[in-house]
């Protein structure tokens, strides 16, 4: 079987599938009962085409506008065409100046002449009533005025579908149908015979078990919906930094007005659209909105910013104009939700599987059909009574064909792909409060085989509080050791060295020192940014005054690709002075000269700059972040549209930050290793720090390599194959290195890699990655959209925890699926080979459609949410090529199947013998204790599969509440059914007797799955 199914169904990918993958599976899908139900949680392509064609519409269109706007500037530039614009009178009764259509002519438009008419920027904000400096004010009143003027940012979302609709796609059941036809023929037909109620008890019974089925496959159904509808409102939680009141604060941006002063860094999306006050060497990605892949620099030239592109390069301040579904962005969005997620590998597989046995099931119950027909002809030939028809033998027959459709219901397990849908929302859900938010249902499953994890070191591996504890300064090594003591320990530096430190640090920096709302100082900005800055603040610094002493002429920030940051300021006395700031290594090589002890400014000699680089290393393995500050004098010619130099600078100093290790990070390094995942940490840091932390990790051990990412570039394919299994630590590696480390990973050794990032320039190793981990403290939002998984709070530890989650989920299935293929084929056999052999079916239609709800829906919730245990991380990883039904699982079917079948059918033969029954009530007893007994056959096996290797099955049972709770419910109707419902469900009220043997029956099954347990096989 399960070379068929990865022949058939195993071309479906966790993440990036071919659309001719997509459709293969669903082709092969031949038989399925409920289509609506059965493929609820795969992609609708249809709907994905559609909303393909409408944005690639879209685009072209906005694509257009702006190319033509773009080419009217070059006539109209520097020319006043006037023209009246009229304010609708409920915008000026509200004191505003222009309204959201205006405003939104203005920015889709990119019209430069409209702007210019309304007073460039300044003139819009004046307009809106709000100020580019301090932003809007906090008035609730007035906030709400503004949101009913202007709309609020927030995109029309799918609406929630009533229970009764699910109860309704429960009803769209195929068999469900045939046997309701059933049951009102039934009715009918027994009215006529044996008149109210007596002969309305059999259809009456069916009507009552499909009810039951439909409203307990809906209820889990509708549950399932609102767990996914929290997933999705957690999704959508984004914040950015605005100032409002004149305070800079985080805000979600469903909260942004029109007017509002938003602060835009590399990574982020642009949350409405708006215009560019102020910010520098702004590079804007559109390629989500008009397809073109080139970026656009946004400049006061051309200051528009439209909602959902992506900040690629630079920073910036932008006025809010247009918001929610006002913006073309909104328009897009309703579109893009219509085709839903990919369907994952597993949901595919359990696909494969039903249709297979659903083809088998469909065999067996027309045979059965055809064989009690048989038997009810035969009858008649001999008693010579085929041309006569009386209305029992009707109904026999109708019952004959009931049972034949319930056996296609039974066998049919349509529940298998949503079993995988019900554990992975189950474990979406606990693993949100575990921190880690799964954007992907693919990834949940796909991280239970992980056998690699490649993780960055700042803030996953380490806490992300950092602060500068050492500085090499004049070419003398300070401690820093706190706030309070750090001028003294400080103060026998020069003062023109602090000053030229203080410019540095408060300058060249991508954060900020603000007042809060409380009256105190408080540093916004990267852990790396806060710590430079605190360092500042105990040099006796004063950020603001720092800032207005000279005038910022170009910024270039930080970049992960170029390790370093760099601004040019113009200074009061006159003339240019560049400052740079990044990786030790590659400021200090750019530096030529340094200031000495004195102050002044020398040449490096041999022994300085070796000094210098000791000093480095010095640092490095005291697992500190190093830092080298530089600047150099530009003269009095520089334009912004030159570029900051690389060479010739000053080397002002060294600091040594201090990122701690996190707790717990060295205990589950131990715990995936014991797991059989490898841990790779891939930094951007220098390679002895790297070292230093990934000992005291314990990522680096004996055997492993450390290598550095220029070294890495340059190796040949064949040395790669040599040295990728034994790299333990990359450092100075560029998002480029992780990309090449994770491709070669899967490619050349087949590992399923795990990668973490939280940089925009990660975002393609996520993607190539099988599981991306995005940061969600540190990570850019381009991050998060290419991550499967947000790692909430940063932490290793929450990695491993969803490592667990995903083999618990893959796991669960598989007990699911062979408890469920036992009772299939149980069920089969029995109805099969009693129709054939004695010519009637001991289960009924009522009975098995109980049976088929205790395996399907009841099963489902019972054994797809058992929760982790430890014990799952002491197995060796599924990897790329495990097989999905192994051999564990044939072993524990069969064993089981063959125990239960041995017993029923003893029960058939000697079953009268053995408990004395006679009389015309004999046969009803008997089948009674037969279904009771195949029952509880299922409520032990059960509990045996949850464990698939493992004897005992009890450990933590108690803490499953779920488990409990389906197990109680099972048995108590099941009492329910025997004694008091036997009228609908063809049962008698059996003795005490009876009821011990029924339940010994089950509870043997329980010792007889230990003893199979112990038969070896192999693993796959």
């Amino acid at each position: 079987m399960e070379s068929y199914l990865n022949e058939n169904f195993g071309g479906v990918l966790a993440k990036n599938s071919s659309e001719e993958a997509l459709q293969r599976w669903r082709k092969l899908c031949g038989f399925v009962k409920n289509p609506k139900r059965r493929f609820r949680f795969t992609a609708n392509l249809s709907k994905r085409y559609e909303a393909e064609a409408m944005r690639r519409s879209n685009q072209e269109k906005l694509r257009v506008a702006v190319l033509v706007s773009k080419a009217a500037l070059q006539f109209i530039h520097g020319i006043t065409v006037s023209s009246e614009y009229h304010i609708p009178e409920e915008v000026k009764a509200a004191g505003f100046q222009i309204d959201a259509e205006e405003l939104g002519s203005i920015v889709e438009g990119h019209s430069i002449q409209k702007l210019k008419e309304h007073g460039g920027v300044e003139g819009i904000a004046n307009k809106l009533l709000t100020s580019t400096t301090n932003g809007l004010g906090s008035d609730k009143h007035l906030l709400n005025h503004r949101q009913e003027i202007f709309g609020i940012n927030k995109f029309t979302e799918s609406q929630v579908r009533s229970f009764w609709i699910y109860v309704w796609e429960a009803l769209q059941d195929m068999t469900l149908m045939i046997l309701g036809v059933c049951a009102f023929v039934s009715l009918i037909v027994g009215i006529i015979m044996e008149g109210w109620p007596k002969g309305a008890h059999d259809g009456l019974g069916i009507v009552a078990s499909i009810l039951l089925v439909v409203f307990v496959t809906a209820t889990s159904d509708y549950r399932q919906s609102l767990q996914f509808k929290d997933l999705d409102k957690e999704k959508k939680k984004i914040s950015i930094q605005v100032t409002r009141n004149g305070f800079r604060q985080k805000m979600s941006i469903y909260d942004l007005l029109p007017g509002d002063v938003v602060h835009l860094a590399i990574g982020d999306q642009v949350p409405a659209d708006g215009l560019f006050i102020s910010g520098f060497s702004l590079l804007i990605n559109e390629s989500s909105l008009t397809g073109e892949a080139e970026p656009v620099m946004v400049t006061s030239q051309n200051p528009f910013l439209l909602s959902g592109t992506k900040v690629q390069d630079g920073s910036c301040k932008m006025l809010v104009t247009t918001v929610g579904m006002r913006t073309q962005w909104g328009k897009l969005l309703a579109t893009l939700s219509e085709g839903g997620d990919d369907e994952t590998p597993l949901q595919v597989k359990l696909n494969g599987v039903a249709t297979i046995i659903g083809k088998i099931g469909l065999f067996f119950a027309v045979v059965t059909f055809a064989v009690l027909v048989q038997s009810l002809f035969s009858r008649k030939f001999r008693e010579g009574t085929y041309w006569s028809w009386s209305g029992e033998e009707m109904l026999e027959m109708l019952e004959y064909f009931a049972v034949a459709v319930t056996i296609v219901v039974v066998a049919v397990p349509e529940g298998l792909p949503l079993a995988v849908t019900l554990s992975l929302a189950f474990a979406m859900k606990k693993m949100m409060n575990d921190k880690a938010l799964v954007r992907h249902l693919a990834a949940c499953e796909t991280m239970g085989s992980s056998t690699s994890i490649c993780s960055d070191k700042t803030g996953t591996l380490t806490t992300n509080h950092m602060v500068v504890v050492k500085a090499y300064i004049c070419g003398n090594v300070k401690e820093v050791k706190s706030s309070k003591e750090a001028p003294g320990s400080l103060s026998e530096i020069p003062r023109s060295s602090v000053k030229m430190l203080l410019q540095s640090i408060f300058n060249n920096t991508g954060g900020e020192i603000v007042i809060n709302k409380d009256g105190k100082l408080e540093i916004l900005g990267t852990p790396t940014e806060t710590a430079l800055l605190e360092f500042g603040l105990t040099l006796g610094g004063d950020f603001k005054a720092e800032r207005k002493a000279s005038k910022l002429v170009k910024v270039e920030p930080f970049n992960s690709e170029k390790k370093r940051m760099g601004v040019v300021l113009e200074l009061p006395e006159g003339g240019f002075r560049a400052h740079t700031k990044g990786a030790s290594e590659i400021i200090l090589s750019a530096c030529d000269k340094f200031i000495d002890p004195n102050g002044d400014v020398v040449p490096f000699d041999e022994t300085s700059l070796n000094s210098f680089k000791y000093t480095i290393d010095q640092f490095a393995g005291e697992a500190l972040r190093t830092l080298c500050l530089a600047c150099m004098e530009m003269g009095n010619e520089f334009s912004d549209k030159d570029s900051i130099p690389v060479k010739g600078l000053t080397c002002l100093g060294i600091v040594g930050i201090k990122d701690p290790v996190r707790p717990g990070v060295k205990e589950s390094v131990s715990v995936c290793r014991s797991a059989g995942i490898t841990v790779r940490m891939v930094t951007g840091d220098n390679i002895n720090t790297a070292k230093a932390i990934a000992r005291e990790c314990g990522i680096l051990t004996d055997g492993g390599i450390a290598i550095e990412g220029p070294e890495f570039r340059e190796k040949s394919l064949e040395e790669l194959k040599e040295i990728i299994p034994k790299i333990q630590v990359m450092a100075r590696s560029s998002p480029l290195d992780k990309h090449t480390l994770v491709r070669h990973l899967k490619g050349m050794f087949d590992e399923v890699v795990a990668v973490t990032g939280d940089g925009t320039n990660d975002a393609p190793a996520l993607h190539e990655a099988d599981i991306g981990l995005a940061m969600g403290i540190a990570g850019t939002e381009v991050a998060k959209e290419s991550a499967d998984v947000i790692i909430l709070d940063d932490n290793f530890s929450t990695i491993v925890t969803v490592a667990k989650w995903g083999r618990s989920v893959y796991i669960n299935i598989q007990k699911f699926v062979q408890f469920q293929l036992t009772v299939n084929v149980v069920a089969l056999i029995v109805n099969f080979s009693s129709a054939c052999l004695t010519g009637n079916a001991p289960l009924t239609a009522v009975q098995l459609l109980w049976v088929n709800m205790i395996m399907d829906t009841l099963g489902a919730l019972a054994l797809a949410t058992e929760p982790p245990n430890d014990e799952l991380m002491k197995r060796t990883p599924v990897g790329r090529k495990g097989n999905f039904i192994s051999n564990v699982m044939w072993r524990n079917i069969l064993g089981q199947s063959l125990y239960q079948f041995a017993i029923i059918w003893f029960l058939q033969t000697s079953g009268k013998a053995l408990f004395r029954l006679k009389g015309s009530d004999s046969n009803l007893i008997l089948n009674t204790l037969i279904f009771n007994s195949f029952v509880f056959c299922q409520v032990f096996n059960e509990i045996s599969s949850r464990e698939m290797e493992k004897i005992d099955v009890f450990e933590g049972i108690l803490k499953n509440y779920v488990f409990v709770a389906v197990l109680s419910c099972t048995v108590l109707f099941q009492i329910i059914i025997i004694e008091f419902l036997g009228t609908f469900a063809n049962t008698t009220p059996l003795t005490l007797g009876q009821w011990f043997f029924s339940i010994f029956i089950g509870f043997l099954g329980m010792p007889i799955a230990a003893a199979v347990k112990m038969i070896p096989v192999g693993s796959t």
